[in-house]
């Protein structure tokens, strides 16, 4: 998916195709041979994205060339990769790195997203996701378990049950089962995905970018933490020149535009 506005980067043999504008960035994984797995060369590309967004915040969009979102790890590295590399935590560092950009990230699931690459999925915020998409972790068919995000991200995203029926059983979702389990936030057809995600865009950035930034923030703070943490975000905002124009442009609005006053209790 792309817009003639973008700017893009990456050579056509490059794993990642990176585009951008003053909006966002698109990421798109271009492995067809290898049905967009995610080997080492794409895991330095999304790092390199990752910091680049750290220093200037923007939506992140994610997708997949052709009819395939992500196959998941590059079989042929992961044969190779010893327990040191498994410590190291290639994947689960960068996706959990993905996870913590200021701000949302939009995985626009094209087509099917197995093992790593449904786990790269669940990282983002939300999930836009075509008919033909579907959802597998099939790690342990293959002597190894879903170790960048699954084991937890997919219990919080479906509930247990039906993590332990993907994780331990193998099933797979396909996107209509998805989207009831509540994995994916919207189904699209494949001609209308790129004009859905930039609306969801348009959407996201009606916010305030600070305010967007620290609600983001808020939903990925520990139980815990609240509501300490929710009050001194509060705070901070209160002070910016962003929330005291916003309320006042809503409080002058003509009173045709403007809702209903709530009734006073009785």
């Amino acid at each position: 998916m792309s817009e003639p506005e973008t700017t893009p980067t990456g050579a056509p043999d490059e794993p990642v195709r990176v585009e951008e504008d003053e909006r966002r960035v698109v990421v798109t994984l271009q492995r067809p041979q290898a049905r967009n797995a995610i080997d080492l060369a794409t895991v330095a590309r999304l790092h390199s994205v990752c910091e680049a967004l750290e220093r200037r915040p923007k939506i992140l969009v994610i997708t997949g060339s052709g009819d395939m979102f992500a196959a998941g790890a590059d079989l042929r590295e992961l044969r190779e990769r010893t327990r040191e590399d498994a410590l190291e935590g290639i994947n689960s560092s960068l996706f959990d790195r993905l996870r913590r950009l200021p701000m949302p990230t939009i995985a626009a699931v094209n087509g099917p997203a197995l093992g790593g690459g449904a786990e790269l999925a669940y990282a983002c915020d939300f999930r836009l996701a075509t008919p033909v998409a579907r959802f597998a972790n099939p790690e342990v068919s293959l002597g190894i378990l879903a170790a960048a995000g699954a084991c937890w991200r997919l219990r919080e995203l479906v509930g247990e049950p039906l993590a332990n029926e993907m994780l331990l059983a193998g099933r797979q979702l396909d996107a209509a089962e998805a989207f009831a389990a509540g994995l994916v936030n919207e189904l699209v057809e494949p001609e209308a995905l790129t004009g859905r995600v930039e609306a969801l865009i348009d959407d996201i950035l009606r916010g305030a970018p600070l305010a967007l930034r620290l609600t983001k923030l808020a939903l990925r703070t520990p139980e815990s933490a609240h509501p300490a943490f929710d009050n001194v975000a509060q705070a901070v905002l209160f002070e910016t020149a962003d929330k005291r124009e916003r309320i006042t442009a809503f409080l002058e609005r003509p009173a045709s535009g403007r809702p209903p006053a709530p009734e006073a209790p009785q």
